[in-house]
């Protein structure tokens, strides 16, 4: 076939004529422009046989489709008798494949987002993409079944980006479909996906038999003289169009077309009537197209659509080792540090918030302290820099709402649907809350219906550019991800409302509910100065055992032991482990520990204790029981008040009675395989009896001489107040110990008046 010659017909000529004198060209400018001799231009005006190759090429630079100026029809490739074709298609997709090879390189197989200061090679990186053949978005669900799919076991844990569904490896759904649309989020990784087909076609890992095309959707809508798409894959490719449009005729184009979402308003019409007709035309070839979700309502017929999933713990730990290999910070510490942080771990889910993550990583070894300056970067990277960065300029739905407009908009949605408990809430329950927000705008159109139609395009757009908020079902919408809903909920708290006292006073009223808890702290770490707020924190969890006489009486006691021990460790650190030795929590040690360690970071098991308070801490372990077999290691020597070792001798020598030696044993064993209380046998139920009745010898003692192993006898009720008051204590000493601003004064004041009694409270205030 490419050997054939063609003629122009007497009006192809006369339509290249024209064409000649629109591009401003003459013969011999046109014979330049194509580096070739006069001679076959001459004969293309004239009608008389021009190589294919050439025809094609002389058409193409005049705009003109090749077809409407050869004088003849072209007829079908000849077929011989025994179906083999008159030309080699094997041979001109491999040399097809070796021309674009430079090109295919050069634009897919590298990677530069966001701060990065050099661009990456694209197989250093890439992680295996994971496609869902559902539309998150059009599944047909209520907010009960969503939330049932979050499987959540503890608020802490919940997972808005969990929600199951069948997942299939990318290139198995290319493979499967020959017509294929990926939507996806924004940074979901599309681009990146696409580009990993090119390079994987090109190395004859994928499709090896194909000649992979890559087209940037944006560039073609955008080229002058808005050419075909056709013409434009060869002017970008700089490959033979004839070659070009073998390989498509006999099908062995994979055509990669990225970014439809990119494609300006006044481009997108024209842009779909090319792909359509493009794909319709050579439907043997295999097409993937790329597009945000929500973008816009495409129809392809032929097209099956499918959507990105979010990175799992498999793709991000695969991800975190291609970043971190041969550098000085190791995967190992950034998957350790994330594990141990569930929110930020949440962000890792988005390629691009995973990749921003590993740079703030990488530029300090940890991540930073105050985490709402990490999620403030995540924002604007979604907000701005991602699309700025690539020349990206989306539509303005509304022109009034600027980037701190949304910010100030999604803050306001935050708070009510938080309060709320409304995680997920409805299409029109959020079109709402859009609606209310942009009629108070200056100069605002009023009209309610107008308004609702904004507030649809409003919604539409931000899950389009931003991917903040999100459809998880039809027509019902959450945050993209649960840390962005705290972080801006607690904007709206200190940046909106400016942290007045109306505001610090609503925030401090949930200082007892778990869920508020990230809010508290991103709270503190955005404000200027955190000092108001922090002081109201302290103020209201006073309040909740302040008219408890019982618990008060608990607060005086820690109070008056932790003076009576020489530690070098704050006073409050003190108070937090004697704290637990009243027994008031079933874990016993753990909790206390876990405060006195916040409150005083040098405390750790390693260090030495003073002796009296080693005594102290021994022997409320015996009294407890919480390790049975330490009752072996009652140490009278080291005990230098002889009255105490005298009425502690007698408790001693029981030990050494053989049924309590043998209780003892007993319960190691059963401590020992962890075995659950309704489990016990016979046996260990004897066992332990024999030991609590040691035990309550050993009370009255321990309270006699060393003013421990008090029986608070506390009531359910009391316990769960006190929880409360702890839980509000960890989390306000958290706040302290985050990155916030807050001055010297307040934070002795906080530090010098923690886990005490309100009389003592009280007293600091009048000596301040």
């Amino acid at each position: 076939m490419s050997g054939r010659s063609l003629c122009s017909s007497p009006e192809g000529i006369q339509k290249a004529k024209r064409a000649l004198i629109r591009c401003s060209l003459t013969q011999k400018a046109l014979a330049e422009d194509l580096g070739i001799t006069r001679q076959p231009i001459g004969k293309f005006f004239t009608g008389k046989p021009v190589d294919r190759n050439l025809f094609v090429q002389i058409c193409d630079r005049l705009n003109l489709e090749w077809e409407e100026i050869v004088a003849e029809p072209v007829s079908e490739p000849e077929v011989n008798q025994d179906n083999s074709i008159d030309i080699d298609i094997d041979a001109i997709v491999q040399e097809v494949r070796e021309n674009i090879k430079p090109f295919i390189q050069e634009r897919c197989g590298t990677m530069r987002v966001l701060d990065m200061t050099q661009p990456i090679g694209l197989n250093d990186i890439y992680t295996s993409v994971n496609i869902l053949e559902k539309i998150t978005g059009r599944q047909r669900l209520g907010i009960d079944e969503l939330l049932q799919q979050c499987r959540s076991q503890d608020f802490d844990l919940f997972g808005l980006n969990k929600i199951t569904e069948k997942r299939v490896p990318g290139l198995e759904a290319v493979e499967k479909c020959s017509k294929l649309m990926i939507l996806g989020k924004p940074g979901a990784g599309k681009t990146t996906f696409l580009k990993y087909l090119a390079i994987q076609c090109l190395g004859g890992e994928f499709q090896a038999e194909r000649v992979p095309i890559f087209v940037t959707l944006k560039n073609f809508a955008e080229a002058a003289n808005k050419p075909g798409l056709l013409q434009h894959i060869t002017e970008d490719t700089m490959n033979p169009i004839s070659s070009i449009r073998d390989v498509l005729t006999y099908g062995k184009a994979l055509v990669l077309l990225d970014g439809l979402d990119e494609v300006r308003e006044e481009d997108n019409n024209r842009v779909l009537k090319e792909i359509r007709e493009f794909s319709d035309r050579f439907p043997k070839n295999q097409f993937v197209i790329t597009c945000r979700i929500a973008a816009r309502e495409y129809t392809f017929e032929k097209f099956t659509e499918v959507e990105v999933a979010d990175f799992d713990d498999d793709q991000i730990s695969n991800f975190t080792n291609n970043w971190f290999k041969d550098k000085a910070v190791k995967p190992e510490t950034f998957i350790k540090r994330l594990e141990e942080n569930n929110r930020i771990k949440e962000l890792a889910a988005s390629p691009l918030l995973l990749t921003l993550l590993c740079l703030a990583f990488e530029e300090s070894g940890d991540f930073p302290a105050n985490r709402s300056e990490l999620y403030k970067e995540g924002l604007d990277a979604l907000l701005k820099k991602w699309d700025a960065k690539r020349g990206i300029q989306r539509d303005q739905i509304y022109q009034k709402l600027s980037v701190q407009r949304k910010e100030d908009l999604l803050s306001k949605m935050a708070l009510t649907t938080f309060e709320g408990s409304d995680y997920f809430f409805k299409q029109k329950v959020a079109e709402q809350y859009i609606t209310e927000y942009i009629r108070n705008l200056r100069d605002a159109n009023t009209d309610e219906e107008a308004l609702q139609l904004d507030s649809e395009k409003v919604l539409r757009s931000i899950e389009h550019h931003h991917g903040l908020v999100v459809a998880r079902a039809k027509g019902i919408y959450s945050f993209s991800h649960l840390t962005f809903h705290e972080y801006f909920t607690a904007r709206e708290f200190v940046v909106v409302r400016q942290s007045s006292e109306e505001a610090l006073q609503n925030l401090v009223s949930h200082i007892t509910e778990k869920r508020w808890r990230e809010v508290f702290l991103l709270a503190v770490g955005m404000s200027p100065s955190a000092d108001r707020l922090l002081l109201l924190m302290k103020e209201k969890i006073d309040v909740i055992v302040s008219s408890d006489i019982g618990l008060q009486r608990l607060l005086a006691w820690v109070n008056q032991k932790s003076f009576s021990v020489q530690v070098p460790y704050k006073i409050s650190a003190v108070r937090a482990l004697y704290l637990d030795l009243t027994s008031i929590f079933e874990s016993r040690f753990a909790h206390g520990y876990l405060l006195a360690t916040t409150i005083d970071s040098l405390l750790t098991p390693t260090h030495a204790f003073a002796p009296d308070f080693s005594l102290d801490l021994s022997l409320v372990y015996d009294l407890n029981l919480v390790r049975p077999h330490s009752c072996h290691h009652l140490d009278l020597n080291s005990i230098s008040d002889s009255q105490l070792q005298k009425a502690l001798q007698p408790l001693k020598e029981q030990l050494n009675n053989p049924e309590l030696r043998l209780a003892l044993e007993t319960i190691k064993q059963y401590d020992e395989r962890k075995r659950q209380y309704d489990k016990r046998d016979r046996n260990e139920l004897l066992a332990w009896d024999k030991l609590l009745k040691w035990r309550e010898q050993l009370r009255p003692v321990l309270v006699k001489y060393r003013n421990i192993g008090h029986d608070w006898q506390f009531t359910d009720k009391q316990k769960k107040l006190f929880k409360q008051y702890y839980d509000a204590n960890k989390l306000l000493v958290d706040c302290l110990n985050s990155d916030c601003y807050v001055s010297r004064e307040v934070r002795q004041q906080i530090e010098n008046t923690l886990l005490l009694p309100i009389a003592e409270i009280k007293q600091h205030q009048q000596q301040s």
